[in-house]
Order: structure tokens, then sequence, then C-alpha cells
């Protein structure tokens, strides 16, 4: 391990020399040696980050340097990350870093910053302090529309997301930030069959949270995800299930109005219910499409149960409203009273 420390340091060491100087072909160069290091020898990484490479290489994140150093370090610090969690997110800026990384046009420093995002959120504690970084979350969302982008930059900013709605207090911040919209419009335009796939899975999560209600109603939500949940409806069987476990955390976050919502929806509890007895989908498809279709009919019996107690308040109300329905009619009570005469005579 002391050779790899000796090496880490003389890396460092040039980067940092060359920097205090402002060279800044010999910062590329360094920068470049340091994402070969951090690639090619897993061993070294860690101590890279104990020498003090993450500083340096935030900073090329957002200083104007050249794409090709900016790419190289992004690189190298999701390399990093991969071995060095702690240290890298320990780092002061370093989230701010990879914010500016992935607004800039340079597609490949994006894709690479959005995956060391989403290398630390494997971490449980960091995801609510990710949360915390609204700027952050707007540029993995500005990812998602980026019609620029490529496959990676896209898979990567879904991955991210991911790991950030895992958190529930953060899926609120998402919604007032558009990631709804952008999900959708991946789900019904993007052709890319890993890109819808990871598309629902973060649609799910973030279907956890109340504020998520509205924000599907404005895109047709509830009805795109019960097409998804349709057999022969979604190209893949997970992003069939993905879309059931959506609708199914919606239910529970949005309670009657979204169950509502569902029923509204034709052929909804038919389409979960094929889900359920699919002995193709895979178990925890099977459970959550279970769980969704016990709670559309519960939903519906109140609904319907509601109904009932609506028609008979009416009915209640004319009742005590209208005279000739709380009391007998005169020519009613003239027969009675002859009928009882003519007994008596």
């Amino acid at each position: 391990m002391e050779v790899k420390l000796h090496t880490a340091r003389t890396l460092v060491g040039r980067l940092r020399g060359a920097a205090a100087v402002r060279d800044a072909s010999a910062t590329a160069a360094a920068v470049a040696e340091l994402r070969r290091a951090s690639k090619d020898d897993p061993e070294v990484r860690a101590p890279l980050a104990d020498a003090g490479a993450v500083p340096y290489l935030a900073s090329q994140l957002t200083s104007p340097s050249t794409s090709a150093s900016a790419e190289d370090a992004a690189a190298a610090l999701l390399n990093i990350s991969i071995s060095a969690r702690e240290q890298l997110m320990s780092a002061p800026g370093i989230l701010d870093a990879l914010a500016a990384a992935m607004r800039a046009e340079e597609y490949a420093a994006a894709h690479h910053a959005a995956a060391t995002v989403a290398s630390l959120l494997c971490v449980d504690a960091y995801r609510p302090i990710v949360g915390a970084k609204r700027p952050l979350l707007a540029a993995l969302v500005a990812l998602l529309r980026g019609s620029g982008r490529g496959t990676r930059a896209t898979k990567d900013a879904l991955k991210a997301l991911f790991g950030v709605a895992l958190y529930p207090l953060n899926r609120a911040a998402l919604v007032e930030l558009g990631a709804v919209r952008a999900l959708f419009a991946l789900v019904m335009t993007d052709g890319r069959t890993g890109i819808v796939e990871d598309a629902t899975a973060v649609v799910a999560q973030v279907a956890g949270c109340a504020e998520s209600l509205a924000a599907f109603a404005g895109v047709s939500g509830v009805r795109i995800l019960v097409d998804l949940v349709e057999p022969g409806g979604a190209a893949t069987g997970r992003a069939r299930e993905n879309a059931a476990s959506a609708l199914l955390n919606l239910v529970m976050a949005g309670g009657e109005r979204a169950v509502a919502q569902v029923l509204a929806v034709g052929g909804a509890e038919e389409a979960v219910r094929e889900l359920a007895e699919d002995g193709e989908a895979s178990p925890r498809g099977k459970a959550k499409a279970g769980s969704l279709l016990r709670a559309l009919e519960e939903g519906a019996a109140v609904v319907k149960r509601q109904r009932e107690h609506r028609f008979a308040d009416f009915l209640n109300g004319l009742v005590h409203s209208d005279p000739y329905f709380s009391s007998p009619s005169p020519a009613s009570a003239t027969t009675h009273d002859d009928g009882s005469r003519l007994t008596l005579g």
C-alpha cells in the first residue's frame, strides 16, 4: 500500500504544481494521467483521494478549462468515487462542481458527473444531502430533456434521480422541478428499451408523494401507466411492473383521490388483475399488482357506498322537503273516511 500511496502523491503533486503556475497544458496532462491511473488501478483510487486529488479535480469542472480536461477530471472523480465515496463527499464544493459539469455543454463531462452522483447515492446517508442541492437536482432533470444528449448521459441521470427519489423527502422537490413531465416524455417518446425501463422505475419512486398526484394529472400520467400495465402495453415486463408499482405508490400517497383517478381510466382494474394473475410476471410484480388490485377494489367499494349514502340522503331530503311525500293526499283521506263509515253502517 505504501507504493500506491507514493504513486498517488506523485500524481497529485504534478497536478498541484501545474495548477499553481497556471500551466493549462501541464494541468490537462496531469489530469489525464490521474484519470488513467484511477481507471487502470483500483487500488490507487483511495490513496489518490487521501493525497488530496479531489479538490484539484473538482476545480477543473468549474474553471474555464478545456473540454478534454473537464471530461478527464469528471471521469477521474467517478473512478475515485467507487472506492472512496466518503473522501469524495467530504470535499468542499464537490456537489456544486458536479452540478456545474452537468450544466455545461460538454456531453462527456456531464454524463461522468451524473454517474458520479449516482455512485455517491449508493450511500443512504448521502441522499438527503444531495436532495438539498436543488441546482444539482435541476441539472439532473435538465439532462433528461437534452435532445442532444446521448444514451449514457440520460441513463446516468436516471440512475442518479432514482437514488435521489429513494429518500422520500426528496420526491416533492423533484416534482417541483418538473421531473414528472420530463420522465413521462421519455416514457412516451424514447424508443430505447433500457431508457423506458429506467424512466418508469424513477416514476414509481416519485409517485410516492402527495404532490405527484396533480403533476401526474397534468401529463395524463395515470392513463399512460394503465396503458403500460395492460398486456402488450409495455415493451418489457420490467417496464410493465414498474408502471404497476407507480400506480400503487400513487394510490398509497394520494389516497381516495388517487384511487378515483385510477378507477376513472376504463379497464384499469382488469389490467391490474391480469398482471396479478400473469404466470410469466415476476413474484415482485405480481405482489405489487395484487396490492394495487386490493386497493382499487376497496376504493371502488367505498365509492359505491358513498354514492348509495348520497342517494339515500337525497331521498331523505326529498321526503322531508316535499309535502306530497311527507303526508297523505286529501283524496286518499276522504276515501279512507268513506270506507270507515261503510264498515260501521
